[in-house]
């Protein structure tokens, strides 16, 4: 290693350490039992940021407060926002001209707007999907959650690290503090990871002991009178180089076995203690202590050099292609690992390197300098803002040129025209939400009943088709989204969480307080296991065998006799109550396989149609409890979309004359919605015919 001194000088050690780190996590996320503790790299860069934060600023003479964090929020800002803002604007082009709105990308804006600044780990952690979750692999801004984590902390690192410019005693007081705060971060962490599993992953505080252990490590080592102005070396020191084998061993431990369930404590401690040993035990090495050697090998600092840019660049191609032609096989695993690494090579060349390097930066007042990042930041959060804005413009996907068709939920204006139906009104429940869609002010009479319904996201996908009966009768449908749980759906385990429990007993007091004679309760749910969601194909053979015995389930766990019980009250309160027999279900979720580069997909595999024979086979036995339930209770009836949307024939198809009858593989489209209204008109009409007789 030759000498060069300045007030920080460069170890290449610490790339190849950087390379190891990245590697795992690119490997990881593409395919995870490859390494399945792989995103332990994470905690591995974690450490190095600590490490190397504290030594570019650790031997800075003593300068006010201000000064000093204005220096180093420069340094940062120059070394992270400028690849940042590249490939957060080349994602959301991407995004917007391949990926269709949808509820499997409903977060990914909303996330993308936040990474700008460093705050879309606080996104991630409120939501209800983990890291781990395979949802979460179709957003391609999920791996700034790591950025977040690290810019906020080195928003509050120079207040904690000023002191140590003050020299003597100062120095122990902000080592003192640093050990204190990363004692109270770990010992928060392992509090709430049960309770808040989401924040001990995404947030500050939990993950402050990984960045303070890197800082920590810094400040004893140069309380120990260990240089850091230069990179001369003396002879191998085998005691140290010992414990950089055990680094070594405990870096890849931790990354091979560690497990969701327990990040980060005590999981992180073997990739975090391993990253501290590491970096200790190396510095000071000759270049001829074979780990020095390994890490500082010319490939390994390439790839540690430009680390950054590859972590940037990777998650996004690789959501990308999940989204298109899928990230299943060789080619496509090849290639998308090809393209990351020519993107990352190509910020690191040219946008990287460039500004850091650059004279005219280096000139500039360090106040201009973080106005100008900022500004910077903003502009680029403008331009994401713009580019995700004209997503029903520029989109080349069908779905979205042909929204009136694929989407069931009404996008229409707060107002509309005489007898027209605008957007309806949306009111919470705490959990859930109540919809009521109502007629403007027109000549033309009432023609029908209200109706009420409630059920879960397939109850809301009938939409379009609430719309339709609205403006045809005049009558008032108020729907209950019940927290995105079915509601009498026969199916326990659909229902069985207290939070649905809880949910529908707030549901049906609300429906019972509301509800009058004469009145239509129409209840629609999943009544059918799937075949296949939005971004997941599940055993076919399970599936299957569950529909089977859907019926002897129902009357054996008493989800039978709750339905009789709760429809009998709503019977008694002089309602008519309408129960969906089970729909169609298809083999691919439509509206991802809709365009040219998304048909190959492994989602998609054997087209979205099924064997109406065979289907009609699995649904009869639900489509016997459902019917079982309407006899027990006199005046209830069935209304069955399905003779609608597969008409006879071998098949049923997902589209009818090249328009889709499914948004997904389960939820009606729009198109489908317009064809089901006369069918759901008739359905009231003979409720109340069969309630009068």
């Amino acid at each position: 290693m030759t000498s060069h001194r300045s007030p920080h000088a460069y170890f290449p050690y610490i790339d190849g350490l950087r390379a190891i780190a990245v590697l795992a996590v690119v490997v990881y996320h593409l395919h995870a039992a490859w390494l399945p503790g792989g995103f332990a790299g994470v905690d591995v860069f974690f450490v190095i940021s600590g490490f190397v934060v504290s030594a570019s600023v650790g031997l800075r003479e003593r300068s006010s407060l201000a000064t000093f964090w204005v220096y180093f929020l420069s340094r940062r800002l120059q070394r992270i926002a400028p690849a940042l803002i590249v490939c957060l604007l080349a994602t959301t082009l991407a995004a917007t001209l391949l990926v269709p709105e949808a509820w499997l990308s409903e977060q990914n804006a909303r996330t993308g707007r936040f990474a700008f600044f460093g705050f879309s780990n606080l996104v991630l952690a409120r939501n209800l999907n983990s890291y781990f979750s395979p949802i979460t692999e179709f957003n391609p801004y999920t791996h700034t959650w790591s950025l977040g984590v690290e810019e906020q902390f080195y928003l509050a690192f120079p207040f904690l690290f000023w002191a140590w410019s003050f020299a003597g005693r100062w120095r122990r007081v902000t080592l003192g503090l640093f050990v204190a705060l990363g004692v109270a971060s770990f010992a928060y962490a392992w509090s709430i990871r049960a309770s808040d599993a989401l924040g001990a992953f995404y947030l500050l505080a939990p993950r402050f002991w990984e960045l303070a252990v890197g800082v920590v490590l810094y400040q004893a080592m140069s309380l120990a009178g260990r240089r850091f102005d230069t990179a001369d070396a003396g002879a191998v020191a085998w005691p140290r180089l010992a414990l950089a084998c055990v680094g070594f061993c405990l870096v890849g431990y931790g990354l091979w076995t560690s497990s969701p369930d327990r990040f980060p404590v005590p999981g992180a401690l073997w990739a975090v203690v391993g990253s501290a040993l590491l970096l200790g035990a190396l510095h000071g090495q000759p270049q001829t202590a074979w780990p020095v050697r390994l890490l500082t090998r010319a490939p390994m600092r390439l790839i540690g050099g430009m680390s950054y840019s590859l972590y940037l660049w990777h998650w996004p191609v690789f959501v990308l292609f999940r989204w298109t032609v899928g990230l299943d096989g060789a080619l496509e695993q090849g290639s998308a690992v090809v393209l990351s690494f020519v993107l990352a090579w190509l910020s690191w060349r040219w946008v990287e390197q460039p500004i850091r390097r650059s004279p005219a930066l280096r000139r500039m007042p360090r106040p201009a300098l973080v106005a100008c990042g900022l500004l910077a930041l903003y502009i680029g959060l403008t331009a994401h803002r713009l580019i995700d804005h004209k997503q029903p413009h520029w989109s080349l996907s069908t779905v979205t040129h042909h929204a009136d068709d694929w989407y069931p939920t009404s996008t229409e204006a707060s107002t509309a025209p005489p007898c027209g139906v605008p957007a309806p009104r949306v009111e919470s429940m705490g959990v859930g939400k109540r919809i009521t869609y109502t007629r403007t002010a027109c000549d033309r009479p009432v023609s029908g009943p209200k109706v009420f319904v409630a059920g879960d996201s397939h109850a809301m996908a009938f939409g379009r088709m609430f719309e339709g009966y609205v403006a045809d009768t005049g009558a008032t449908v108020t729907l209950y989204n019940n927290a995105g749980c079915a509601f009498l759906s026969l199916q326990p385990t659909r229902e069985g969480s207290d939070k649905c429990r809880s949910s529908t007993t707030r549901v049906t007091d609300d429906l019972l307080a509301r509800v009058q004679p004469g009145d239509v309760v129409f209840l629609p749910s999943l009544r059918m296991p799937r075949f296949v969601d939005q971004w997941i194909r599940y055993p076919r053979d399970a599936a299957v065998a569950q529909a089977l015995e859907a019926d002897d389930v129902a009357r054996r766990s008493g989800a039978f006799d709750d339905a009789v019980r709760i429809t009998a009250r709503f019977a008694a309160k002089g309602a008519h109550v309408v129960f969906e027999a089970p729909n169609l279900l298809l083999n691919a979720p439509l509206y991802r396989c809709a365009d040219p580069w998304t048909r190959t997909n492994p989602i998609c595999a054997g087209g979205p149609g099924v064997d109406r024979a065979e289907f009609e086979t699995l649904r009869h036995p639900m489509l016997d409890a459902v019917t079982s339930v309407a006899k027990a209770v006199p005046g209830t009836t069935v209304f069955d979309p399905f003779p609608v949307l597969c008409p006879p024939g071998p098949r049923c198809e997902g589209f009818q004359q090249g328009r889709p009858l499914f948004f997904d593989g389960d939820h009606v489209s729009a198109y489908g919605n317009r064809l089901l209204l006369p069918a759901f008109e008739e359905a009231v009409r003979n409720a109340l015919a069969q309630k009068g007789s």
